[in-house]
Parts: C-alpha cells; sequence; structure tokens
C-alpha cells in the first residue's frame, strides 16, 4: 500500500474504479505517511484527518454502489493555506491572520469535494503568497525534496512538498507570478497555471487580484487535466489521441538572459527529446515583452497593498521584514500610473499574441536558477531580492501575457521545461503538454 504514495491521482483513481483501492484504506495511508514523516509540521500548516475519513468512507460507499462522482473520487489531496476550510484555520502563510476561521469552503474546494476529493489538509506557503521562493521564517519553510538546504520554490511550496515526499496524491496551489511552477519545477513534478479567470477565486485568500490564478501541482500532465476540471465542476478534456508533431518556439526575449548551467543543461536536453519525438523548434524574439517586465513591480504591489494595507498596518512587526519591503512599495503607486501600465501591458499581450499564434507553444526554462539555500536567504537581504527575482522571470511572463502554463520535469533535479499556450486555451495546452510529456519520458 505504500507504493500508493507514489502512483498519479489518475492511477490511484483507476484503481478505485477497478476496486483494487479502496479510499478508506488509501487515505489511512497518507494519513499514517503524514503523522510519521519527520518534516511533516513543515509542509502541512494542519491536517484534517477527521474531514478526510469522513470523506473517504462516503467515497468507498459511492465506488462499492456504483456511484463514483467522477474519475477523482476517492483520492485524497492537500490544499494550500489560502483556500478557506470551513471550521478550520486559514491563515495564508502569515501572523496577521492567525486564528482566522472561515465558515464556508472556497468555491474551488465546493467543487472538488462534490467531485469526491478527499481534503488531507492545508499546506504551509510562502507569507501572504509573495514570494518564489517558498521561505517563511514567520510560520514554516518546507523541504526541499532534492536539497535539505534548499528552499522549496514557492509560494505553493508545501502543495509541492506535500506531493514530492508522498504526502497527498496532488496539492491545489496559486499561481500570481509563477507560484504553482516554481515549487512544481524544482521539487520534479508537474504544475498548471491555468488563465487568470478560469477558476474561482472565491473564498481565496488573495495577493494580486488581478494575476492570481488556482493550479494544481502533480505528478503528470492527464493528472492535471482532471484536477482542473474537478475545481471547475466540468469535464476533462481527452488527451488519449494527443499527438504531435508540435511546433514550439524557444522565447529568446528576457527568458534565456544568464541562465545558469544546471537549468540551462535540463533545457537543452529536454528540447533534444522533443526534437527527436518530431517536434518543430525555432528560436522566437519579442522585445516589446521586455517593456512588460517594467511595469510587473507597480501593478503587482499596487494592487496586493490595496487588499491588504490596513491590515499590514495593523501589524507591520508581524510580517517578515522581506515580504513587508516588498508589498509595501505599492503604497507609493501613483493611480494615473497604474492606469497607463495596464494599457500598455495589454497592448503589449496583443503584440506578444500574434507573435506567437503560428505556434503550439511558446518554452523556456521554468526557473533561470537553482534553488537558493535557505540560510544564505535569511543572512544576505541583498541575494534574497536577486533571487526572488530571478526565480520569478521567466514564469512571470505567463502572467503578464494571461497564458496559461505547464511545467513539466527534465529529468536534471530541480529544472523543469515551461510550455506557455494561447489565453484561454488551456485545453489546448494541456494536450501540447501530453505530447511533450511523451517525449521527455
Amino acid at each position: 500500500m505504500d507504493d500508493w504514495r507514489w502512483m498519479t491521482a489518475t492511477a490511484l483513481g483507476e484503481g478505485i474504479a477497478d476496486g483494487t483501492i479502496d479510499p478508506v484504506t488509501l487515505t489511512e495511508t497518507y494519513l499514517d505517511a503524514i503523522a510519521a514523516h519527520p518534516m511533516r509540521d513543515r509542509i502541512y500548516a494542519r491536517v484534517t484527518a477527521d474531514r478526510a475519513r469522513a470523506e473517504a468512507q462516503a467515497a468507498s460507499k459511492r465506488a462499492k454502489a456504483g456511484l463514483r462522482r467522477g474519475p477523482l473520487d476517492g483520492v485524497p489531496i492537500s490544499w494550500k493555506d489560502l483556500f478557506d476550510t470551513a471550521g478550520v484555520a486559514t491563515e495564508a502563510g502569515t501572523r496577521l491572520m492567525a486564528g482566522r476561521t472561515p465558515g464556508r469552503d472556497a468555491e474551488v474546494l465546493r467543487n472538488a469535494t462534490a467531485a469526491g476529493l478527499v481534503c488531507l489538509g492545508k499546506t504551509h506557503l510562502s507569507e501572504i503568497a509573495f514570494s518564489g521562493l517558498g521561505l517563511n521564517p514567520m510560520t514554516a519553510t518546507p523541504p526541499n525534496v532534492n536539497d535539505p538546504d534548499a528552499v522549496p520554490g514557492g509560494s505553493s511550496s508545501g502543495a509541492a512538498a506535500s506531493v514530492a515526499f508522498g504526502l497527498a496524491a496532488a496539492g491545489i496551489g496559486s499561481d500570481t507570478g509563477g507560484s504553482v511552477r516554481i515549487p512544481s519545477a524544482w521539487n520534479d513534478i508537474t504544475g498548471f497555471k491555468t488563465t487568470h479567470g478560469r477558476l474561482s477565486l472565491a473564498g481565496t485568500v488573495p495577493l494580486c487580484l488581478t494575476f492570481d490564478t488556482v493550479g494544481p501541482l502533480c505528478r503528470s500532465v492527464q493528472d492535471a487535466a482532471l484536477l482542473t476540471a474537478a475545481l471547475e465542476g466540468s469535464q476533462a478534456p481527452d488527451l488519449r489521441h494527443a499527438t504531435g508533431p508540435l511546433r514550439l518556439a524557444i522565447l529568446d526575449t528576457v527568458a534565456m538572459d544568464d541562465v545558469r548551467d544546471a537549468p540551462l543543461a535540463g533545457f537543452t536536453a529536454a528540447t533534444d527529446r522533443l526534437r527527436d519525438a518530431g517536434a518543430q523548434i525555432t528560436h522566437l524574439s519579442v522585445p516589446d515583452l521586455t517593456e512588460a517586465f517594467a511595469f510587473a513591480g507597480p501593478l503587482y504591489t499596487a494592487d496586493s497593498w490595496a487588499w491588504w494595507r490596513d491590515r499590514i498596518a495593523a501589524d507591520p512587526d508581524a510580517m517578515f521584514p522581506q515580504i513587508y519591503e516588498r508589498i509595501s512599495a505599492g503604497a507609493d503607486v501613483k493611480a494615473a500610473d497604474y492606469i497607463a501600465a495596464w494599457s500598455t501591458l495589454r497592448r503589449i499581450r496583443a503584440t506578444y499574441a500574434a507573435a506567437t499564434a503560428a505556434f503550439d507553444a511558446v518554452i523556456m526554462p521554468t526557473a533561470p536558477i537553482l534553488p537558493p539555500h535557505a540560510q544564505r536567504l535569511l543572512d544576505d537581504a541583498d541575494y534574497y531580492k536577486a533571487e526572488n527575482l530571478l526565480a520569478l522571470r521567466n514564469t512571470r511572463v505567463a502572467n503578464l501575457m494571461d497564458l496559461p502554463a505547464v511545467t513539466l520535469p527534465t529529468g536534471t533535479p530541480s529544472c523543469g521545461i515551461m510550455l506557455c499556450g494561447h489565453t484561454g486555451q488551456d485545453d489546448r495546452l494541456l494536450r501540447v503538454a501530453a505530447v511533450a510529456e511523451a517525449a521527455l519520458a
């Protein structure tokens, strides 16, 4: 039964369907593993064992009666601790929300529960989800599966760790600048960022409402498709007949600058395998994209400050100084500059869409760096700032351009390859990613 912990969510669902896996036994397997794990408290902020057992028992009865609600009915997953859970604290990785206990589940959690998914608990994250590194000295910093001294990536850090360490079949996270994809890449799993607005943010503690998205961290593209459908309350696309050859473009603008040796090697090896599988890969430059990055700071911080400022003003010393410094910069953004920046960004999005229309996906290293060591980040504020910006740089392309994006493992530890699709065409990207995944395997 311990082998179940390393199976895809899809395979677990198939096992439940054919009667070889019982949801109650499966859930107890995960709960036992969580309880015994030495880094449990760095991964899970709270374990919802009673809820998990009740949901698993209901799923088991449905399976025996032939009344399963969907392909993942009875599969246990984790939730980033910014999704509201009725009667269970949701604190968004910050002392500013200590003890905050909502009365209702977030809409995506309600949808997932209706699809039969089992809630194991809430996972740690970067404070208020405002960092790509996953370092959180105010609550907990989850471990990295490849390096005990390194950060796990953020902000969905505990979500990634719960999967990578076999403590959940999948994790649900959020992605505002890379927060699903960076921890997925640094922990060698698959992460899917949806187009902004596809999945509901109702009942989700916001960071930046104009960029926040919800997405799964999991073991396969098929998992990502099934989980996204469950979160939405829809049917997943059929990926079985997805075929190539793929038309891919390597984004040279910004994304390939100063990529360090290991991520570059992983990306190069991955693109070689894609070519061997028949993919047509060319290089692409979109010069206007550089201008978009200049607006990222004001747009993100102003939006975030508008929601968080009163809570922060009540107790600014409760925050990790790096996060406080970053978000408080939003107080100085002028309304006219914010509006002008959005106008320019919409123009650049149109330019980018036209430049990439002929390709199935645009590809790049998910992150240009390996996960930095936690202690150095704590000791050196300038190093923290530089590494955080680099960690988020490539993933932010998809957020700024409002694209769905998938990161896949390359086989080089903590190095992912990212495929960016077209705005609103999430299911098409999943089909493309399924073909790429098969080539990389």
